[in-house]
């Protein structure tokens, strides 16, 4: 059985890391033709073609099996370093992780600043909605990733973190003005009611009512519309706005309604800012 050598695998790695042959020239301190040579020199010996000639670089799907096999080496290599005293240099471990916009608005950030110090990580983090976050961990851009996915990708683990609540909400002039709704009332129309009483004529503005996505593999609200609306979907009168914060803005400045994360919807519906 052939055998992967090492200075190929780790050059592989960080071609997908650098984005590019040159930078990862570069992050190696070898010239860009070196690298060149040993990407093809290590997929003549796996027989695949293991990397797409893009701009950046993306590993095929050969290539992430590849890339996932040098990134478990890095890891044991840094945990026989570590173990053997030979970490003197103290040079920091990067650990990139994939998480969605929401996440990081609300309790991500804050539960990282709880990892010991002492581990000196250097984190690096991927933007991606939770739906598609298990994609990059099973591609090998990532070594850990916050997913909505409860199977675990191969070589991985799965640890429930909780979940996050939402609430349909918009700004309180949005409501009565194309929803019909008043202080007090929910967006079902009815203090307190759930789905199955939502009032017919209610039902027809939701479907016609704008509303705020964060990007187009944003199907969030069209999943609550559905269940109120009988399959049907949200309106196609829609705003994108993908950053977390700029998208709670938007709802509470009335461009549309939106599902907001309860964290962040809290304070702005006390404040009178949204109803939900």
């Amino acid at each position: 059985m052939a055998e992967l050598p090492l200075d190929q695998v780790r050059t592989l790695l960080a071609v997908v890391d650098e984005g590019t042959f040159d930078a990862a020239a570069a992050a190696l301190h070898v010239t860009p033709s070196a690298v060149s040579q040993r990407v093809k020199a290590l997929e003549h010996r796996t027989g695949r073609v293991l990397l797409m000639r893009t701009k950046p670089v993306r590993p095929t799907e050969s290539g992430e099996i590849v890339v996932r096999f040098a990134r478990r080496l890095a890891g044991l290599e840094r945990d026989a370093r570590a173990e053997l005293g030979m970490s003197e240099s103290g040079e920091p471990t990067r650990l990139s992780i994939a998480v969605n916009a929401d996440s990081l608005a609300t309790w991500f950030l804050p539960a990282l600043t709880r990892v010991p110090r002492e581990l000196r990580l250097g984190f690096e983090l991927r933007r991606e909605d939770e739906d598609h976050t298990a994609a990059l961990l099973r591609e090998g851009t990532v070594m850990a990733a916050v997913t909505s996915s409860p199977d675990p990708v191969a070589g991985c683990s799965v640890r429930p973190l909780g979940r996050m609540r939402y609430v349909a909400a918009a700004s309180p002039g949005f409501a009565g003005h194309r929803l019909g709704t008043r202080t007090g009332e929910t967006a079902t129309g009815h203090t307190g009611t759930g789905p199955a009483e939502t009032d017919p004529g209610l039902r027809d503005l939701l479907a016609e009512a704008p509303v705020v996505v964060f990007d187009r593999n944003d199907d969030f609200q069209d999943d609550f519309a559905a269940r109120l609306l009988g399959g049907r979907g949200a309106s196609p009168l829609r705003h994108s706005v993908p950053t977390s914060e700029g998208f709670v803005e938007a709802v509470a400045a009335g461009l549309g309604w939106g599902m907001v994360p309860e964290a962040q919807a809290g304070p702005l519906l006390r404040a009178g800012r949204l109803v939900g």
